[in-house]
């Protein structure tokens, strides 16, 4: 039983690798917490979101935390499980799990006072001082629209979990995704067919180039129109023209979308083992039409098309998503409210750990530090023009390289709230005041219509 009021604390949303990240650097930073997770244990996508047989598509190296290495025997692309045990070492290794409140879902976040009432499902409810929202982006299903009914089996990717759901199946896979690929490879080996449907081209990369592991290719401090050109040149030397594997050609830029890091698609592309397809047109039955007019029949549809990005328990109108992109300063701040931090909805281009620790830890300063101001941080750095992301995707370095100088910004900001924002409400009251005469003025009196 939670005591009704924490003012003091701060409540930690999600225990997934962004969440106990999160509860690191906050424990470090001596700032008081507790942290809620919906599910039986920690682990978040990791635990309940993947495939038995998934291995992650960056390497060790780029998703390790670097305050505490994977370990040695661990090989280049860990399993799910290597990856499980890893997060439930490094929550043991920081004593993390004394502070999880495990089978508590949120149900409700809204404003109150000075701080936040949280709801939860089992009729509980607290008040805290500040919560930090890591809620993930690997679970509100997005699901594909066609005209027709398909009369066969239809699953999300989040819901294949092991190899039996496809064996001896005729099987379509739709999307160009890591997931997609990842379960179109599974059905190569165990389907009675296995089919792809692309509605675009993609980028796909090897997991390894000349030995090394593509993602650490990519971890270079290059700008990003360097990095296309190395990749670019070294995807014509290693894999050619992906027109040669039955696939069309990009319709976009490398790192305009998340690329897709996968070996076994076009080796078994090559073998005829995967039929590849355009965007389908329509269903008929068990039949699925195509955009190009071919037809084939299926027992089982999977659909890897992604997700949503969902914060359903925050009180509507609080922070704006647009598509895959909350509208948050610095990619973490909420723009008008104190103390609430939405973390973690973003997708960086490779491994989680090398950017997750510094970003937790220029979490921890805002918290302490807007314990010192009177007005919302998202309001402060308004006022000084940073920027609203436009994009979830994230680009590493560039990344790294705007929290460091956030950091270096963070003793600037009390003189911006003592000095600044006392002018700029002023402003604003008047521009308010002037506007609303203007409107006032302009209104037909009444019975004049």
């Amino acid at each position: 039983m939670l005591s009704e009021n924490q003012a003091e604390k701060i409540a930690i949303i999600g225990a997934g690798p962004v969440g106990i990240s999160a509860a690191r650097a906050l424990k470090i930073s001596g700032i008081e917490y507790d942290q809620f997770e919906a599910e039986s244990d920690l682990g978040g996508n990791w635990r309940h979101g993947v495939y038995k047989t998934a291995h992650i598509i960056s390497s060790r190296k780029t998703t390790e935390f670097p305050d505490f290495p994977m370990p040695d025997d661990y090989p280049d692309f860990p399993s799910a499980a290597q990856m499980l045990a890893y997060l439930d070492n490094y929550a043991a290794h920081y004593c993390l799990r004394e502070n999880i409140n495990f089978n508590y879902r949120v149900e409700k976040v809204s404003p109150e006072g000075n701080g936040w009432r949280l709801l939860f499902a089992n009729g509980e409810n607290c008040f805290y001082g500040g919560v930090v929202i890591c809620n993930g982006h690997h679970w509100s299903r997005r699901w594909p629209h066609y005209d027709g009914k398909f009369s066969g089996e239809i699953i999300h990717s989040k819901d294949y979990k092991d190899p039996d759901q496809l064996r001896d199946k005729k099987v379509l896979v739709i999307g160009g995704g890591n997931s997609a690929c990842d379960i179109a490879a599974e059905a190569a080996r165990v389907a009675k067919s296995a089919h792809l449907s692309l509605r675009r081209g993609y980028w796909f990369l090897p997991k390894t180039v000349f030995g090394k592991p593509t993602a650490e290719l990519l971890t270079t401090a290059m700008p990003v129109w360097m990095q296309r050109i190395y990749i670019a040149t070294l995807l014509k030397i290693v894999l050619g023209d992906y027109r040669l594997y039955g696939l069309t050609r990009p319709d976009h830029k490398i790192f305009d979308k998340h690329p897709t890091i996968n070996t076994e698609l076009l080796h078994y592309l090559k073998h005829g083992k995967i039929t590849p397809h355009p965007d389908i047109k329509q269903f008929d039955g068990n039949s699925v039409e195509f955009v190009d007019g071919s037809k084939e029949n299926f027992d089982l549809i999977v659909c890897g098309t992604g997700f949503n990005v969902s914060i359903p328990f925050l009180e509507p109108g609080l922070v704006a998503i647009d598509g895959a992109v909350v509208k948050t300063q610095w990619g973490m701040v909420a723009p008008r409210h104190k103390q609430l931090y939405l973390y973690g909805w973003g997708q960086v281009r490779y491994g989680f750990g090398p950017l997750l620790t510094p970003a937790s830890e220029l979490l921890a300063k805002l918290i302490l530090l807007q314990r010192r101001l009177r007005h919302p941080l998202g309001e402060i750095l308004e006022r000084i023009k940073q920027p609203l992301p436009t994009s979830h995707l994230i680009d590493p370095m560039q990344a790294l390289r705007q929290i460091k100088l956030a950091s270096a910004m963070l003793w600037f900001l009390p003189y911006v709230d003592k000095y600044l924002m006392g002018k700029s409400a002023v402003m604003a009251e008047a521009n308010y005041a002037k506007t609303s005469r203007i409107q006032l003025e302009s209104e037909p009196a009444p019975g004049n219509d």
